[in-house]
């Protein structure tokens, strides 16, 4: 097998598994629909928790200025689908926030808040580092954890109830 042949095999490889992880990740930002639907249908966010967004938009943030070429070269199916993602995540914060009372509209609006600002923050000081497999490694670390307190957030809501 030629260096050539080996390149080519992993460069298929790698554009099937990222349009099959697009694929996949589109399918859960388009999960929540039905739970938006019936929270526009109450206008009411019910017993509800805005908090597994807020911390799948960080994630999508953090993840499409990962697959930026400004941090990552070549990587324009993480950051296309994270944009996206974002977007998604986005808009079902403004809907949480419009049907909800007043105390968890000023508590989302403050979370919001927050992930814009840790986001600015992780942006600036990720373009201070120079050297760019650092950086790659910096962003690629903050984007993990952001995945997984994305996929534990469902936990912290169980938690959360528990302790009423």
């Amino acid at each position: 097998m030629t260096l050539s042949s080996a390149h080519s095999i992993y460069t298929i490889c790698r554009d099937a598994a990222g349009i099959a992880g697009n694929i996949f990740a589109l399918g859960l930002f388009v999960s929540p629909v039905s739970t938006f639907k019936r929270i526009n249908r109450n206008g009411s966010t019910e017993m509800f928790s805005g908090l597994p967004y807020i911390y799948a938009l960080l994630n999508c943030l953090i993840s499409m200025w990962y697959g930026s070429p400004l941090v990552s070269p070549d990587n324009m199916m993480v950051m296309s689908v994270n944009s996206i993602g974002a977007v998604f995540q986005l808009v079902y914060i403004i809907i949480f926030i419009v049907y909800a009372e007043e105390a968890k509209k000023v508590r989302m609006i403050g979370l919001l808040l927050a992930v814009l600002g840790i986001f600015a923050i992780v942006v600036t000081v990720s373009l201070q580092i120079i050297n760019h497999s650092t950086r790659q490694m910096f962003v690629g670390f903050l984007s993990s954890a952001a995945l997984i307190s994305m996929f534990a957030s469902p936990l912290f809501i169980i938690v959360s109830f528990r302790n009423w």
